[in-house]
């Protein structure tokens, strides 16, 4: 099925992120960046929600997708990540690869939707993708 929907184009219908869940909590301390940042953004979001921050596959991860990282208040693009830590083209491929497969770990996770800044969006709350993807962040800086 899932085959089909690629093919087609359709979107699985995820159940709504119940409002007492720790990962509405967690998107709930982001809500303002995360609104804004929807606003901006035509591409599909899916977010992970983490404590004081959120990470937000941005396209359609695991192949071509983007990221961007909520915390402080802010919102850092992959792009701005990259050039802020003077990552090369090779140490940008080998993230985004990590970042994808990280992504796949996390593929039996169930997701839900959620509704922010007006755009639908996905969110997967997963304790496991959260702390992959903070060990591949840190890992990329060091």
């Amino acid at each position: 099925m899932r085959f089909l929907d690629k093919i087609l184009g359709s979107k699985p219908a995820y159940p709504p992120l119940p409002a007492d869940n720790e990962a509405m909590v967690q998107l709930d301390e982001v809500k303002a960046p995360l609104e804004e940042f929807a606003h901006k953004v035509s591409d599909r979001l899916e977010v992970v929600p983490a404590a004081h921050e959120a990470f937000v596959f941005l396209g359609k991860p695991p192949g071509n997708f983007g990221l961007a990282w909520i915390h402080d208040g802010k919102v850092t693009s992959l792009k701005e990540f990259t050039q802020e830590h003077h990552l090369s083209q090779g140490q940008v491929e080998r993230l985004l690869d990590r970042l994808g497969n990280a992504y796949q770990h996390a593929s039996d996770t169930p997701r839900y939707s959620a509704e922010f800044g007006g755009k639908k969006m996905v969110v997967i709350p997963s304790k496991d993708l959260e702390q992959e993807m903070h060990q591949i962040m840190s890992n990329t800086l060091h």
